[in-house]
């Protein structure tokens, strides 16, 4: 402990320029002047500083979050012997306005010992003009506590906001691509639980902020419809708060991949004048929509698929398998275009295609010609799935109004493999959100038709992360192993899942 004399004293200076000392008033040593008479430790014996400050506090831990508890109600990300934890340090200590802060910084502790050691210099003014300067330490004490969001989260039961995604189709192929966007994105971090639905999934959230940032990632996603509602918990008329829980209903576009769809007339002129009937090859963030029998193109946007809405007038689940017996490219001089005709695909070849349907194959010789954008994989004896709308049920008010000459007898979608043998040579798998959810037959097959789709369509398979599958064998002798037409997945676009396995160390 030192002194600091302020005062401006003066002292009488003998000859030889030495400074007079006096005695102390209470020991009786020798001292230089000052305003308190007294030497160093007999004023500390007198007056202490630091009396009003404890060297003792408890400052409180959430080991879940890992923050710090900032009274009164905020909890604050601090690391250790950071500047953050100082400062939430000092400001526990009640007496210290006091006195004058000079230095502060901490005394290093065991990480695990639950103490944190903060050494103090300060300045304090005693007897009239007298500056007395003490370093001490104070301990603080760091007790576990749980807060509140982490409270919310271990009830497992609390929400305070709900995004509801439903989607009102027959097929599922959409949610299912949904589930891999949100795993690659990590968008469900903030959920405070997820629960499947019929025709959907439920997430659950502490705060409304994240269910707006998810609304928002759906939103980017997929062409979706919003409606949000709130609902009056409590309310307090001392303090005029409000507590609401609010719920957003997400309305997926009713349509999937492989779905047929008949456009209304305005839409169709909006969409360079494309065909009523047409293929849906991908739900995106817009549905691209292609014309089986001209290969042209088309998007349909969000905002313009809820002015004009359709729902699809065939899906997979009625796809008649046929048999090609005769295929025929048709020349690109060969096309008929017009003015104002919308973009044609690249990657499909229109041909003339001879179709017979599977079941009447060698049992009824009529042959069906069509046009179809699939020239380019379909050679003679291949199958191929289409849609029969000859004895197909349509009910739908814009199919109604074409006329008979303008509606395909048949239209071939995709080209038919041996599923059982694209499913024993399949080496890789996805992740799900719930692996605990019983699936039954339907959903199966369904989840097993996605990810063929995966298989076929390399743009598809860009927004999923593909694991490599170690537990599965392969055999060896397949006789689809050797066609090179069958659609695969390189290694190069799997991921290394990450396995973590507890060993059991032998005795050596």
């Amino acid at each position: 402990m030192e002194y600091i004399n302020n005062a401006t004293n003066e002292t009488i200076s003998s000859a030889s320029g030495a400074v007079n000392k006096i005695l102390c008033c209470e020991c009786g040593v020798p001292i230089e002047p000052n305003a308190s008479n007294m030497c160093v430790p007999c004023l500390r014996s007198h007056v202490d500083i630091t009396e009003n400050i404890p060297k003792q506090a408890v400052i409180f831990f959430c080991r879940n979050c890992e923050r710090y508890l900032n009274p009164p109600n905020e909890w604050v990300q601090c690391s250790l012997e950071s500047k953050e934890l100082l400062s939430l340090c000092l400001k526990r200590l009640q007496g210290l306005r006091q006195v004058k802060l000079v230095d502060a910084g901490f005394v290093w502790t065991e990480p695990h010992s639950k103490r944190i050691k903060v050494k103090l210099t300060v300045h304090g003014e005693v007897m009239s003009d007298v500056v007395l300067q003490q370093v001490f330490v104070v301990e603080f004490t760091v007790n576990n506590q749980m807060c509140d969001d982490c409270h919310r989260t271990e009830a497992k039961d609390f929400w305070r906001c709900m995004v509801q995604v439903r989607q009102k189709a027959v097929n599922r192929k959409t949610l299912f691509y949904l589930e891999q966007m949100i795993l690659k994105h990590k968008a469900h971090e903030n959920t405070l639980g997820i629960k499947p639905n019929t025709g959907g999934l439920d997430f659950f959230y502490a705060t409304d902020a994240h269910a707006r940032k998810m609304v928002d990632f759906l939103q980017a996603v997929l062409p979706i419809k919003v409606t949000n509602s709130k609902k009056l918990i409590s309310h307090d008329i001392h303090s005029n708060s409000y507590n609401y829980k609010y719920s957003y209903a997400i309305d997926i576009v009713p349509v999937s991949k492989g779905s047929l769809v008949c456009l209304s007339k305005r839409l169709k002129q909006q969409l360079g004048h494309i065909a009523s009937i047409c293929l849906v090859t991908k739900v995106a963030n817009s549905i691209h929509l292609i014309d089986p029998q001209t290969a042209q193109m088309a998007e349909v946007h969000n905002m313009a698929f809820w002015k004009t809405p359709f729902e699809a007038i065939c899906n997979p689940k009625q796809m008649v398998e046929f048999v090609v017996m005769d295929v025929e490219i048709i020349r690109e001089s060969e096309r008929k275009t017009f003015p104002g005709q919308g973009p044609v695909s690249q990657r499909h070849t229109l041909a003339d295609v001879w179709v017979v349907k599977a079941s009447e194959l060698g049992i009824n010789d009529n042959t069906i010609h069509i046009k179809s954008h699939l020239g380019n994989l379909l050679k003679p004896g291949d199958s191929v799935l289409g849609y029969d709308l000859r004895e197909a049920n349509i009910n739908n008010a814009d199919f109604e109004k074409l006329s008979a000459e303008i509606v395909p007898d048949v239209l071939l979608i995709k080209k038919s493999y041996d599923k059982t043998v694209r499913k024993q040579t399949r080496n890789w798998k996805l992740k799900h959100l719930n692996e605990d959810v019983a699936v039954d037959t339907d959903i199966e097959n369904e989840y097993n038709e996605f990810l063929e789709d995966l298989e076929e369509d390399p743009e598809l398979r860009q927004n999923v992360n593909i694991f490599k599958d170690k537990s599965k064998q392969i055999p060896v002798d397949t006789n689809d192993m050797d066609d090179p037409s069958v659609p695969r997945i390189t290694l190069e676009e799997m991921l290394d899942d990450l396995v973590l396995e507890d060993e059991e160390m032998g005795d050596v």
